[in-house]
């Protein structure tokens, strides 16, 4: 009998986790969305510098590079799909009217 309720117990959370992680507003979808939007036009490389204790120095390369940029599709496509997929609604306006972007 326990053994039961400890599995109940587990499933419910994990519906109660999977609620959580339900669509976005379609303005948080717009926002999040603006990254792969970007990615579409170029990849994204980061580098850190650093200096530790006692002298110790860090070199550090990230690079970000999406399949949309390597197949030249269009960023406002990847945006208008991302919103879409996000919320299940399209975007408010469309990507080149969105604050801070810059294509």
């Amino acid at each position: 009998m326990m053994r039961g309720r400890a599995i109940l117990a587990a499933a419910a959370l994990s519906l109660a986790g999977l609620a959580a992680c339900g669509p976005q507003t379609v303005a948080q979808a717009e926002r999040s969305c603006m990254d792969d939007a970007r990615l579409a036009i170029h990849p994204r490389t980061e580098v850190a510098l650093g200096i530790g204790s006692g002298g110790r120095s860090a070199v550090g390369i990230s690079t970000s590079l999406s399949s949309d940029y390597l197949t030249g599709r269009d960023p406002a496509d990847v945006f208008d799909r991302c919103v879409l997929r996000r919320s299940g609604e399209l975007p408010t306006r469309p990507l080149a009217a969105q604050p801070g972007w810059r294509g």
